[in-house]
């Protein structure tokens, strides 16, 4: 068959091995993000059920400087690659646990209306479950989702290829008010 080619395009599939190395790494995360990845405190992410390359790219970010954050950039330069990599199976491999933020259901159905019109679910993906690079928000913390939003129109948050600072650039506070309520309340 002349003119048809094999591509091999090579993608980790998490082993028990390398779940166990990530759950072995992640014990001195847990303070902040829970044992299982599924955070108390509304201002540290979620982590459990997070695309795992997602949270390869950030944590090699922190490392790197692309990204930055007093508690987090100091924790990420002394991880190698195959720390990020079984630290993303890892939590990747959780299951997240649903957000215990009140949110406001009139907030929550403006939030949604707003997610529709600039339309988040084309990279979030629908149930904003993420995909690659582009997280699992879903469920996500209020505060946390505020914060990033917030830093991403002011561009104090840039590891991004410019697409969340471009859409940021269009929120008023009361939509990303609007927007966590609504991302906090998904499953």
């Amino acid at each position: 068959m002349a003119g048809i080619g094999t591509c091999l395009v090579y993608l980790p599939v998490a082993n028990a091995q390398d779940i166990e190395a990530g759950r072995a790494k992640a014990q001195v995360c847990a303070a902040c993000h829970g044992s299982d990845g599924n955070s108390t405190a509304g201002n540290f992410p979620n982590l459990a059920g997070q695309n795992w390359r997602y949270i390869y790219v950030q944590l090699k970010d922190f490392k790197e400087g692309r990204r930055s954050d007093a508690v987090m950039s100091p924790m990420a330069t002394s991880l190698s690659r195959e720390d990020m990599m079984a630290l993303g199976n890892f939590y990747a491999a959780q299951q997240p646990k649903p957000s215990t933020f009140k949110t406001d259901e009139t907030k929550v159905k403006l939030g949604k209306a707003k997610a529709d019109e600039t339309l988040c679910a084309m990279c979030h993906l629908g149930g904003f479950s993420g995909q690659n690079e582009i997280p699992r928000v879903a469920g996500q913390q209020y505060d946390y989702v505020v914060k990033q939003m917030k830093d991403f129109k002011a561009r104090i948050r840039t590891n991004d290829a410019g697409n969340m600072t471009s859409v940021a650039q269009t929120l008023s506070d009361s939509d990303v008010e609007n927007l966590g309520h609504y991302i906090a309340s998904l499953r």
